[in-house]
């Protein structure tokens, strides 16, 4: 199993946080946000992550020679159009890395190993979107309409009336889903509107034509995003009771 990490963007909106470095980058509890999410992957048997780089990619690239995280390969693929594009042009770059079953996750997506686990162990359908559920949507949500885990719409200006959950911006591909994506991707960059598309626009289009995007939700376990200051502080709390959690594990196994 690959897992394609899309990590090209600056993230303005952290400012100034991200002044000089990704938001990828930002430290959390003692490790980088990236560092977190390859260890995850990792602890469920992915082998390889393949890390779509942009802004300050030789940063990136320094920080990927001193991880150490054993079980799995790490790379990157520069993005050159990272300030002239949204993320459907870092899935236009990877394309070419997009056989057989692959994964992809967003760059400012925190997530527990238990996240990846529930994608990899539930996920059906062609292409499977990581959804969980709450009780309000706000204006920056990546909003989702599912029935019976179909997935029918997905995207920011969903009316609230139908919408059924939140993706987290963490999919799973079988070859056949992976083949699909490649070819919707192929033709939205064509198009005049191509640069300015999210890739999960192309989830969409997919979704309504052939019926093959499925949900998994990962209600009750832990994630955040990487938007803005206040999502700093919080995923920090995370990741300490993270650690906090495995310390007192690994006292129980002494």
């Amino acid at each position: 199993m690959k897992a394609i990490i899309l990590s090209a963007g600056q993230g303005k909106r952290l400012m100034p946080l991200t002044a000089d470095r990704p938001k990828c980058l930002i430290e959390l509890s003692g490790l980088s946000l990236l560092e977190w999410q390859i260890r995850a992957l990792a602890a469920n048997g992915v082998a390889e992550a393949v890390v779509v780089t942009g802004f300050a990619a030789d940063m990136v690239d320094r920080a990927i020679e001193r991880m150490a995280v054993p079980g799995i390969s790490v790379r990157t693929l520069y993005n050159p159009f990272y300030a002239l594009a949204d993320n459907t042009a870092s899935c236009w770059v990877a394309r070419h890395e997009m056989q057989g079953e692959f994964l992809i996750l967003n760059g400012d997506t925190l997530l527990e190993p238990a996240v990846v686990k529930q994608l990899l162990t539930r996920a059906t359908a062609p292409i499977t979107v990581t959804i969980d559920r709450k009780d309000d949507y706000d204006a920056d949500d990546m909003k989702v309409q599912d029935v019976d885990g179909a997935l029918l719409a997905i995207g920011k200006t969903l009316p609230l009336d139908i919408v059924t959950g939140e993706s987290i911006g963490f999919l799973r591909f079988s070859a056949e889903g992976g083949r699909l994506f490649r070819e919707e991707v192929e033709r939205t960059m064509r198009t005049p509107e191509g640069l300015r598309r999210w890739y999960l626009s192309v989830i969409d289009t997919i979704a309504k034509q052939t019926g093959a995007v499925g949900t998994v939700s990962i209600e009750g376990l832990e994630w955040g995003e990487m938007d803005f200051p206040a999502d700093v502080a919080r995923n920090k709390e995370l990741t300490s009771g993270w650690l906090a959690r495995a310390n007192q594990r690994e006292k129980v196994r002494v």
